[in-house]
């Protein structure tokens, strides 16, 4: 048997990151087995589905590289294979069609909760042998069995048993003939080969109601694996107000891709007390019944740590690719002098994150407008002018302009007037990056090169002598 997972979101908003654990778990499933990643687009909610979701649900996968081998498949494509089905299921008896008014339903439903019952569909069109009327407005329901069960043998749960007579007879098509979700998806799982299902256990439910179809088709049902939510760290269910729950938003808070799959293959799936993983190691350790049945927490202090790690020991010129989206949201060109690659290696150590990296390293960019204001009131003030300048003097002359002779120039003007490093090189900071932090100095002023910290001295020099004056 060839295996084959699907992912199946519906385009009613962003890929979000319950959404996209899920699609992880089936895309490693695949990849493990030599199987097939289906991605399927469910937008028959066509009130609610958009392009733009579908878009953002896309570029979400692509940025994660969870790549699909077919697909994406959209259900609107398909409503002609749909209605098909529907009509054999009448033709077989699995269907019927119901002329239940909404006003009779909700009251049916006011009725059973009153008598706390659970509320459910009476089947009093099942067996009718006439419509009320020749143009009465009707829906199609699906012929239910009344007896028996159907075992759900779930691969995270375990074995999940359903009686029939709990079930009642969903509603395939509405009025208006467009099918519903239960129905697409069998017909979907079925025409596309799908093997394995996972899926978040909100759809646990849904499971015997669709199972109980396919065999009504004749068809042999997947195997199932049903996912625990997602819960904040306060224990309630994942939402905006634990902070971002979409996967692109992740990327507009400066996060590595990496840092994200890795973080979500870790909740709920562990591999003993293996934290970081490659791609290559989950594909190879990766399996679904070792998902944990409890739910998980989000941690974003756990998340900020891996893609800190990520950050220091990714490949410079990946993290720069990443990182250059980030200056285009500062409108920097990073396109000049210094090597954006270069910036990385000077900035991996103290980065958390590469809104944090970009916002540090404008200054190798941009030219400097302003001082932060309390750096320079503490070190471009009277008594710097005379080691900037003795620095300006050295360096101008500098040959060849490296490192190695960078740090010796800026120790030998600290000895030249008896002065500690930190009186020379941090007065140095600030006028080449505009603040008090940047890269070692000497690693700074390398990557800008002369001709620009030599000019960034000069306009420290003016500062000083207008401050002065």
């Amino acid at each position: 048997m060839t295996v084959r997972t699907r992912f199946a979101p519906s385009p009613t908003g962003f890929l979000h990151i319950g959404g996209a654990r899920t699609a992880l778990f089936s895309w490693l499933y695949a990849r493990k087995h030599g199987g097939s990643f289906v991605l399927r687009i469910e937008d028959t909610d066509l009130e609610r589905s958009t392009k733009e979701s579908v878009n953002a649900i896309l570029e979400g996968m692509t940025w994660l590289g969870l790549e699909y081998d077919e697909g994406p498949f959209y259900q609107t494509e398909r409503f002609d294979r749909y209605k098909v089905i529907v009509d054999q299921l009448i033709e077989s008896g699995h269907a019927y069609k119901c002329y239940c008014s909404k006003e009779r339903l909700e009251q049916l439903r006011e009725d059973q909760m009153a008598r706390k019952e659970k509320p459910r569909y009476d089947g009093h069109c099942r067996d009718l042998s006439s419509p009320p009327s020749p143009d009465a407005p009707y829906v199609i329901r699906f012929r239910n069995p009344q007896e028996g069960q159907v075992v759900v043998d779930d691969l995270i749960r375990g074995r999940v048993v359903f009686n029939n007579s709990e079930l009642d007879d969903l509603i395939i098509a509405r009025t208006d003939g467009s099918p519903t979700y239960n129905l697409t998806v069998v017909v979907d799982d079925s025409d596309m080969d799908i093997t394995h299902v996972v899926r978040g256990d909100d759809h646990l439910n849904n499971t015997p109601r669709q199972i109980n179809i396919l065999r009504a088709l004749g068809v042999e049902p997947p195997v199932y694996a049903h996912v625990p939510m997602i819960l904040g760290h306060d224990g309630k269910r994942l939402s905006k107000r634990h902070g971002a729950v979409s996967v692109m938003q992740y990327r507009e808070e400066g996060y590595l891709p990496e840092a994200l799959i890795n973080y979500l293959v870790r909740l709920g799936w562990s591999h003993g007390d293996q934290e970081i993983f490659s791609v290559e190691e989950m594909i190879e350790l990766f399996d679904i019944p070792d998902i944990n049945k409890a739910a998980s927490s989000f941690n974003p202090e756990k998340l900020l740590w891996l893609n800190q790690h990520y950050i220091k020991s990714s490949d410079p010129q990946h993290v720069a690719r990443h990182l250059s989206y980030h200056f285009s949201k500062l409108d920097v060109d990073p396109a000049p002098a210094p090597e954006l690659s270069q910036v990385v290696v000077a900035q991996q150590e103290r980065a958390r994150t590469l809104v944090e990296m970009a916002q540090n390293s404008v200054f190798f960019y941009r030219d400097i407008e302003g001082y932060d204001e309390k750096a320079a009131k503490k070190n471009l003030k009277a008594e710097a002018r005379e080691p900037l300048a003795k620095l300006r003097e050295r360096l101008g002359a500098l040959e060849p302009w490296e490192q190695e002779a960078i740090h010796r120039t800026v120790s030998e003007v600290g000895e030249a007037l008896d002065l500690k490093l930190g009186k020379v090189a941090q007065p140095l900071r600030v006028a080449v990056s505009g603040g008090p932090v940047s890269p070692p100095i000497d690693v700074t002023l390398y990557l800008l090169g002369r001709e620009r910290t030599l000019a960034r001295i000069d306009q420290a020099l003016e500062y000083i002598d207008r401050q002065s004056g």
